[in-house]
């Protein structure tokens, strides 16, 4: 008798596929991180002030390095308050490219503050180029600060032309009608405008370029971690970005001698600010086994 052909085996059913595969599920895991992750420091309304006292050391530790940057600052005020007096115009395209050389002297300086942190030294020579070794980002974090502040400028003509409906003003025209206290609704209008875009500047910038020069990052990283700080300590960046701002203006009063001391003063503490703000720790996998991993690059503090 020939064997008959034997039946297919029956496929498994839904519920056992789905236990089967249930049963075979491995979930991803990541990889540990091999970079090292910055950590917000919680800070308080008295941090700026300490932040200011240690720049007052770093500019008294060396005030030959501290003066030459602040004759510079000063340079720089005195060439937009002579275009400002004759050509007005021509504000916005200063302003640009002081905003261009700025972040390179403002480095030299957290290079000083760097280096004393370390024990090494304070040079002139060395705070010149310490940025030749980071010019990528900086020129790309530059970009950014350019771009923004063309949109800023931008942004307050329109305003003008939305409120007195004469086309595009010049920068002359704009600072006529902001000093005219009849123009009240368009000054407040203005004022947030400009405000937003102030804040958006700051926010990029206020512990980027120090990042930058201590870890060698790139620039959106440092523009990301700096807007983070803020974010993580509002109150205390906004009193902070206060009192750069009445210094500023107390240099401004002096007929911008006053940049002389509070140029390399703020430079220092930025330095300062964003040691204090943010702390590095390293991933697990770059300390020794029998190490605890702890929150790295301690920051003095008084």
């Amino acid at each position: 008798m020939p064997d008959l052909p034997h039946a297919p085996p029956a496929p498994p059913s839904p519920s056992a596929q789905v236990s089967r595969d249930a049963a075979d599920y491995q979930p991803y895991v990541p990889p540990p991180s091999t970079v090292p992750m910055a950590i917000m420091v919680p800070l308080t309304l008295r941090d700026p002030l300490r932040w200011l006292g240690l720049g007052w050391r770093d500019f008294m530790a060396a005030p030959g390095i501290g003066v030459f940057y602040g004759l510079c600052f000063w340079a720089m005020a005195a060439v937009l308050t002579l275009v400002f007096r004759n050509r007005p115009e021509y504000v916005m395209s200063i302003a640009s490219g002081c905003l261009l050389v700025g972040p390179f002297l403002a480095m030299g300086l957290y290079e000083v503050s760097r280096r004393r942190e370390q024990g090494i030294k304070p040079e002139l020579g060395a705070s010149l180029t310490c940025w030749d070794k980071h010019l990528r980002s900086m020129g790309m974090l530059v970009l950014v600060l350019i771009v923004l502040e063309l949109l800023w400028g931008r942004a307050s003509l329109v305003v003008f032309a939305v409120f007195f409906n004469t086309g595009m003003p010049s920068t002359a025209g704009v600072l006529q009608a902001i000093f005219n206290p009849e123009n009240l609704e368009f000054v407040l209008v203005y004022l947030a405008v400009g405000g937003v875009f102030a804040l958006l500047v700051y926010s990029t910038a206020v512990v980027s370029i120090p990042m930058i020069l201590d870890r060698d990052t790139d620039a959106i990283s440092a523009a990301i971690t700096s807007i983070r700080v803020v974010f993580a300590n509002p109150i205390t960046l906004f009193w902070w970005g206060f009192l750069i701002t009445l210094l500023i203006a107390v240099a401004l009063a002096t007929w911008g001698a006053g940049f002389v001391v509070i140029g390399p003063l703020l430079g220092h503490a930025s330095w300062h600010a964003y040691r204090g703000a943010v702390r590095w720790q390293e991933p697990p996998s770059s300390m020794p086994k029998e190490a605890v991993p702890t929150v790295g690059d301690t920051v003095d503090r008084i």
